[in-house]
């Protein structure tokens, strides 16, 4: 690895032009701060209509508007998006529409080639003596560095961004070999930022009755055996829905193989209470989750590629037995949206959603019929995330509807007495009213994993 130097040095360094791919890794999620110091290096290097490739967007990066104002930032490609920029693409503030992948699709776009990478800036929370990276140790330690692996392995330049003197890692996420050049800033962030956006939401008060159910369903389509392979999300009522299973396997003397997807503290007392034989992580939610990665052998990290790409001989996603996610809406025909509100704005994107959807034996997901005033249980999803033919089942507080698609559910969890429903009678009982969606100019698109489009985004003024 070369020497280090101060960020814009080293970005002169790279090769980087007007033009150009510019990736981040979003690890730190709420907390990260070397995507606005870099594109402040950026722009104060006169480069212009750079393509910015991040796997995610947080409320911190709202900085990038200015960026994106002065032509600095001339494109977006990433997973998820929600705060101050999100709400600047949705009211078309941007020339060129931002692409949303799925985790798995960004890592797939990188390995194929369809999204070259000039430069990857990576965050790294510590570094030894030899130049390898880690993301278990030091005060911004934010767990495994999944994402960045892939862009670490493929990129045309890559540049570590560190606060810190060289000390001993206790995990090693990307080796010295993969880095061409580091650069030092005050801070990367704060690691009290990783429990943000979904992971910070209260719990609905339907939660307690959706999670209930949840269980029910898992347990009676005979998947609380022995070698489950299990992901929920990390919101407060994935949260819950986790304590059900995990009390069901506890009932039942049954262990896990594994779970999967972003590990929170949840994911970790399940493992450490004997339920579930190890953890896949490719990102940490929380603190708790990060101090078991650095010391626990069975925390194994993985890379976005490891855990989603559609070009992976066998990635994590395709060997989940279950897999529970949330939603904004769902729809008549099972279609989910994690991408934008009922009027447009965009408030999220796929990540894992339509990659663990996709893979999973069972993929079921759990909303409260309405919030905030508005059904959930719509007739038509403003924006499609997830195509309903990946979905299974839809749990909400006062029942559950299953996929025609699946005449086995129907009868297994018919057979099982729970509250089987009609999606049609969902959606009267939400209230749902919405009707044709006027389209107008569009500001993004949604990929599928394999790359190919699954919807548009057109301009709100909500």
């Amino acid at each position: 690895m070369s020497r280090e130097s101060d960020l814009r040095r080293a970005l002169e360094a790279s090769g980087l032009r007007s033009g150009g791919t510019v990736s981040f890794h979003h690890h730190l999620r709420n907390g990260d701060a070397v995507l606005n110091a870099t594109l402040d290096a950026c722009a104060a290097s006169d480069l212009r209509d750079l393509t910015v490739a991040a796997s995610s967007i947080f409320p911190c990066h709202a900085p990038m508007i200015d960026h994106i104002a002065s032509g600095c930032v001339g494109r977006i490609v990433t997973s998820y998006m929600v705060g101050p920029v999100a709400d600047a693409i949705s009211l078309g503030r941007m020339r060129a529409p931002v692409t949303f992948q799925t985790h798995g699709g960004r890592a797939h776009a990188i390995t194929s080639g369809a999204l070259p990478i000039d430069l990857a800036v990576i965050a790294a929370p510590a570094f030894d003596a030899a130049g390898n990276l880690g993301g278990a140790d030091g005060p911004n330690a934010c767990g495994p560095l999944g994402y960045a692996m892939v862009d670490a392995t493929y990129a045309g330049h890559v540049l570590a961004v560190s606060e810190r003197p060289p000390q001993p890692l206790r995990r090693v996420c990307i080796s010295a070999e993969q880095i061409h050049a580091r650069a030092s800033l005050p801070t990367i962030g704060d690691a009290d930022g990783l429990q943000s956006g979904t992971t910070a939401r209260a719990a609905v008060s339907e939660a307690a009755a959706i999670a209930a159910l949840t269980g029910q369903v898992i347990e009676a389509t005979g998947h609380v055996r022995n070698g489950l392979r299990f992901q929920v999300g990390a919101g407060a009522t994935a949260l819950r829905v986790a304590k059900e299973v995990g009390k069901g396997m506890a009932q039942a003397g049954v262990r896990g193989r594994f779970i999967a997807g972003g590990i929170t503290q949840k994911s970790v007392k399940m493992h450490q209470s004997g339920l579930f034989e190890r953890l896949h992580n490719v990102q940490s939610f929380d603190r708790a989750a990060v101090e078991d990665y650095a010391q626990n052998p069975q925390h194994i990290a993985m890379s976005a590629a490891q855990y989603a790409s559609p070009s992976h001989p066998d990635p994590i996603a395709q060997q989940l037995d279950v897999v529970v996610l949330g939603a904004a809406e769902v729809d008549l025909m099972f279609n989910v949206n994690v991408t934008t509100t009922s009027q447009g704005r965009i408030i999220g994107g796929s990540g894992g959603h339509a990659d663990t959807a996709a893979g999973a034996a069972l993929t079921i997901v759990t909303m409260p019929l309405r919030a905030k005033g508005a059904a959930r249980v719509v007739q038509q999803v403003r924006h499609i995330t997830t195509p309903g033919s990946h979905v299974d089942v839809l749990v909400t507080e006062v029942g559950l509807a299953i996929n025609p698609a699946r005449p086995d559910l129907v009868r297994d969890l018919g057979r099982a007495g729970l509250p089987v429903i009609a999606i049609e009678d969902l959606c009267r009982a939400a209230g749902s009213s919405n009707g044709h969606i006027e389209a107008g100019r569009v500001v993004a698109v949604s990929e599928a994993p394999d790359g190919t489009i699954t919807d548009h985004v057109y301009q709100s003024d909500a």
